[in-house]
């Protein structure tokens, strides 16, 4: 048996009806939702993170067949073999990795999916490099792609680096899906717990046009006061 016939067989013996229906509600995978046609088989995170472990050196091959099922917790697993193995891989091994994950961005495509590879994979890359690819993500009309740019800021972040996080905050202030809104919310308050100066002057400019979740996400952990301020806008 090949090891994906393995893979699937034993996500096969781990799924639940019950969690799946669940999981299609909460991804949003209605007709006309961000996550139409996604398909889940009610698996839990910590068993298909086991099985990741006990795959944790398949091939490209197996993970680009991983990856374009349309079952969503085989997509999640390979991403989640993918990360594994970037962290242990050496420079050479690590840019053959980043061209498969850009290769299959298309595939990468639900919130999850992007929030758990992007900073591990691409924004890690990306630390000691030239960072144009990301501003070209930014403007991609694929939103799931957009999403990647700025979570991929991530790692810049963790390393004191805020520059390029702001940047494509400013390209994306005006996009219109509420998951992007969302992601650079996110992304805006992380900044914060390291230099929270540096995102109190990036909202003082932006704050009055960014769309209202967005600014909720960005100013979470601040003072109630000074919340319900930049909510009436009145800072």
């Amino acid at each position: 048996m090949s090891k994906i016939k393995e893979i699937r067989a034993k996500l096969k013996k781990m799924a639940d009806r019950k969690r799946a229906q669940a999981l299609q509600r909460f991804f949003k995978t209605g007709k006309g939702e961000y996550g139409e046609g996604d398909i889940f088989i009610g698996i839990k995170v910590p068993d298909y993170k086991a099985l990741a472990k006990d795959y944790k050196d398949i091939s490209f091959s197996d993970l680009e067949k991983l990856l374009r099922s349309k079952i969503h917790e085989e997509r999640s697993l390979a991403l989640t073999i993918l990360t594994g193995q970037y962290a242990r891989a050496d420079k050479e091994r690590r840019k053959k990795m980043v061209d498969f994950y850009l290769k299959y961005t298309k595939f990468i495509n639900n919130w999850d999916l992007v929030d758990m590879s992007a900073h591990h994979i691409l924004g890690n890359w990306l630390l000691d490099k030239n960072r144009k690819l990301l501003y070209k993500l930014a403007k991609s009309k694929n939103f799931w792609e957009k999403r990647i740019s700025i979570i991929a800021t991530f790692a810049f972040i963790r390393n004191n680096e805020f520059e390029d996080c702001l940047r494509i905050s400013e390209i994306l202030l005006n996009d219109d899906n509420d998951l992007i809104h969302k992601a650079v919310g996110w992304m805006l308050r992380e900044v914060g717990k390291k230099d929270l100066k540096t995102e109190e002057k990036f909202l003082k400019n932006h704050y009055k046009k960014m769309p209202r979740t967005m600014l909720r996400y960005a100013i979470e952990r601040f003072e109630e006061t000074e919340r319900q301020a930049y909510l009436k806008g009145e800072v």
